[in-house]
Parts: C-alpha cells; sequence; structure tokens
C-alpha cells in the first residue's frame, strides 16, 4: 500500500462498537456473526485499535444515537433502521446492549464525538470539528456496518475533504452481497485507499519509525 499516515494527522473513527453488534448475547451479533468470524472482525479491531495507539494516532469514537424511549415516533420520516430500532430497542441507553465492548473503550483523552442519529457519524455532530481542532486530515473507517455507517460516514468524509481509508476485515455486514458492494463497487467510488489490516498496521508502524 503506499498512503501513508502521519500520525499527527490521522484518525481511527472506530464506529458503532456496541454490545449488540459485537458481543455474544447482542441483538444484532447473531445477523453479523457468520461474516464477522469470516473476516475475522473482532481481532482485526482489536489489532487496528492497539496499533492507533502504539503509534500516536488520534483514536475517534463514532457512536450510533442510544435509543431512549419516545425515539422516533414523532418523526415524519424515520428511515428503516430507525423503525426497527423503534421496535427492538437497538442500542439502548442504560442497557448492556447500548454499551461499548468490553475490548474497545475509550482511554483518557480519546473523543468520543456526539451520537449520529441515522448512518453518517458527521451528521448533525461535532466530529467535523473534532478532527479540524486536532489538525487532522486522514481518516480510517474501522467498525459497522460497511454498507451504512462506515460507507455514509466515508462518503460524507470525502466530501469534506478529508482522505479516506476503508479495511475490507475490520467491518462486516449482515450479507456477502454488501460486503461485496461497499468494497467493489461503492467504496471506489470515494475511497482513496482501501486495505486490510495487516497492510495498515504497516502503514501506520512504517510512518512512526
Amino acid at each position: 500500500m503506499s498512503h501513508t499516515y502521519d500520525p499527527r494527522h490521522t484518525a481511527v473513527l472506530l464506529v458503532d462498537p456496541f454490545n449488540d453488534f459485537l458481543s455474544e448475547g447482542g441483538k444484532i451479533w447473531p445477523r453479523l456473526e457468520p461474516l464477522a468470524e469470516k473476516t475475522g472482525l473482532l481481532d482485526h479491531l482489536r489489532a487496528v485499535v492497539a496499533t492507533a495507539r502504539a503509534t500516536g494516532t488520534h483514536l475517534v469514537f463514532v457512536p450510533h444515537r442510544r435509543w431512549e424511549k419516545g425515539d422516533y415516533e414523532t418523526w415524519s420520516h424515520p428511515n428503516p433502521t430507525q423503525l426497527g430500532i423503534m421496535e427492538r430497542h437497538t442500542f439502548a441507553r442504560g442497557t448492556w446492549g447500548g454499551e461499548f465492548h468490553p475490548d474497545f473503550q475509550p482511554q483518557p483523552g480519546e473523543i468520543v464525538v456526539a451520537e449520529h442519529w441515522a448512518q453518517s457519524g458527521f451528521a448533525n455532530t461535532d466530529l467535523d470539528f473534532q478532527l479540524k481542532q486536532h489538525d487532522i486530515t486522514h481518516v480510517v473507517l474501522i467498525g459497522l456496518l460497511a454498507n451504512t455507517c462506515i460507507e455514509s460516514t466515508g462518503r460524507f468524509a470525502m466530501e469534506l475533504g478529508y482522505h479516506v481509508t476503508l479495511v475490507r476485515d475490520a467491518t462486516a455486514a449482515f450479507l456477502p452481497e454488501m460486503m461485496h458492494a461497499a468494497h467493489e463497487l461503492n467504496g471506489p467510488t470515494y475511497a482513496h485507499a482501501i486495505t486490510t489490516t495487516d497492510e495498515l498496521i504497516a502503514a501506520f508502524e512504517g510512518a512512526s519509525a
């Protein structure tokens, strides 16, 4: 991979690392588990997060709205995902499912941005402001889901002028077709780099050497 990542100007965006997504017993884990296991999702997330911290690369948590009673019920145009959240109470605030996976807990000094209501981590949040305040030019997206929040956040980042990297095996989706669309069809229209965990780690370590 020819792209370089200066840790002073690079942020790993860890999107939606909730128990409901990533943990046994989570509400959405059964739908994700086949592809998550196939790609080694959890180990790759752990590896990218650990390398970011070891190299001084910024780590930014980008969480979805934690469901609360009344959410979306009076909205004019809730999307299908929001309707599902309203029914299943996914990522419910104050519950285990709405907590971050135990392996992905923010450390002192790491940024946790305002929760996004839909699919883009930038829309109606402070993500862009936080990145600019920390002189970030490059963002690396990991987490969930490849074809929704990762894609929407990556597209928005590109529109705002950031260099965008997707990591094939540090994300997952419900179906192989969704992963294919995210990385083979849609990703190349906005991402500057589409890589693997091993390649990314080598680039991070090379930049900090």
